[in-house]
């Protein structure tokens, strides 16, 4: 039986496409990216595949806190389960509450350009087999420079329903774990949506499904 283990320890102008695909050497690049709170992937990867346990993100704990204020009605956050996605529902057919539907229409967009997919998302992670550890990083472009986000798997749900972003396909997750990962950079899910409704302008909630090509990689679980 795997134990749990948490990771205690001590941001960005967006740039053309050719800016992100050019910027590939040195500090703060695809390869060697800004470790946002000083988290580095492999390194608790390791320790964490040694040591028989699974991730639990103590700097973006799955608490109210990281939802944020404003969001949720009170009597929802009450229901709230944060939950890893072998254990949510298979079949939830919609998201009960959307995110932010700029964001998620930005990822359905991301599956048709393979090369800044496999930035963002990198390729050497998965939800299943002996590699998993409950532990993901994704990497955004801010300010002219890569940050490397750490987060573990663990989701937002009520009644074992994905609250925010989810795929079309109900057994793939990179969707929702990329915006929790947004989420943490924000730093919750409620100051990340409502920073970007207050850029356009816009406050509705509407539920939303990334719709997209089908990503490669391993960020989902079997059939």
């Amino acid at each position: 039986q795997s134990l749990e283990i948490s990771q205690p320890t001590s941001c960005c102008q967006p740039g053309s496409v050719s800016m992100v695909l050019q910027k590939e050497h040195g500090y703060g690049t695809s390869q060697n990216p800004d470790r946002f709170q000083q988290q580095d992937y492999l390194q608790l990867k390791r320790f964490l595949l040694t040591q028989n346990k699974l991730f639990r993100d103590e700097m973006f704990p799955p608490d109210q806190h990281s939802i944020g204020q404003g969001k949720l009605e009170p009597a929802e956050l009450a229901q709230v389960q944060w939950l890893r996605p072998r254990a949510c529902d298979p079949s939830v057919t919609s998201c009960l509450f959307s995110g932010n539907c700029w964001f998620l229409a930005s990822l359905g967009a991301l599956t048709f350009h393979k090369e800044i997919f496999k930035l963002i998302v990198p390729l050497d992670q998965t939800c299943v087999g002996k590699d998993y550890c409950g532990l993901f990083h994704f990497r955004f472009w801010r300010f002219g420079k890569w940050v490397d986000v750490v987060i573990d798997d663990k989701l937002p749900t009520i009644k074992r329903k994905p609250i925010f972003a989810r795929s079309k396909d109900e057994r793939e997750f990179w969707p929702a774990l990329l915006e929790k990962a947004y989420a943490k950079y924000s730093p919750s899910f409620c100051l990340f949506c409502r920073n970007l409704y207050r850029a356009v302008g816009w406050e509705k909630r509407h539920a939303v499904q990334v719709r997209g090509k089908k990503a490669p990689g391993q960020i989902s679980l079997p059939d």
